[in-house]
């Protein structure tokens, strides 16, 4: 498997090694091991989620506080998304950046996203789906989110498409105005749970 770390740190690529033939294709869509080489501790599996969204479907921006957070690796089985990933770490020197990776069916990569990084994906084609694997559970107390259509982000989503957005994500503050309201992740204190992951996976 092949691993490319991305724009700012804590968000990596993966995109495995497929194995055709006759019968059709295998592979691993997810392994522990070149993710702990990357980030010095594995994902403690909680849940898994599996979404499937409709052409245009826009999930995010969506981020849970830190501590614990909960960190994502994200794998596309059939369909097609962009998702994008933006630095709401206030104090981040990479704060307010954003990157993106196209996941889908045909070169099946994935995404690791780390605590305390915004969260967004844009269905490309109808019956799309996604399977979540997380290191937390969801609670409602510390789910945040952010408006995907903050023009101040600015995220690659296509002109071309009819989007389809949640109540909630529509009415969800802009990044400026969570940063005011003292909603956003702290850096430094995403890098002291990155510190205690990797000690306790070292112990």
């Amino acid at each position: 498997m092949d691993v490319r770390d991305l724009k700012f740190p804590g968000i990596l690529e993966f995109t495995p090694k497929v194995f055709p033939d006759d019968r059709g294709i295998f592979l691993e869509c997810f392994r522990a091991e070149p993710l702990e080489e990357k980030l010095g501790h594995r994902l403690n599996l909680v849940q898994a989620n599996h979404s499937v969204s409709k052409k245009g479907t826009v999930r995010g921006i969506h981020y849970a506080l830190v501590p614990p957070g909960q960190a994502k690796y994200v794998y596309c089985p059939q369909g097609s998304f962009l998702d994008i990933v933006v630095d709401i770490r206030e104090g981040s020197p990479t704060f307010g950046e954003v990157d993106v990776v196209k996941l889908d069916s045909e070169d099946h990569r994935a995404i690791y996203v780390s605590e305390g990084i915004g969260h967004t994906v844009v269905a490309l084609e109808d019956n799309s789906s996604l399977i979540y694997l997380c290191s937390a559970g969801y609670n409602p107390q510390l789910e945040k989110g952010l408006n995907p259509l903050d023009p101040a982000l600015n995220l690659p989503i296509p002109q071309d498409l009819d989007l389809l957005l949640s109540p909630k994500d529509t009415a969800a503050p802009t990044l400026a105005e969570a940063k005011s309201h003292g909603l956003l992740p702290s850096y430094e204190e995403c890098e002291r749970w990155y510190a205690k992951l990797r000690a306790d996976n070292a112990s």
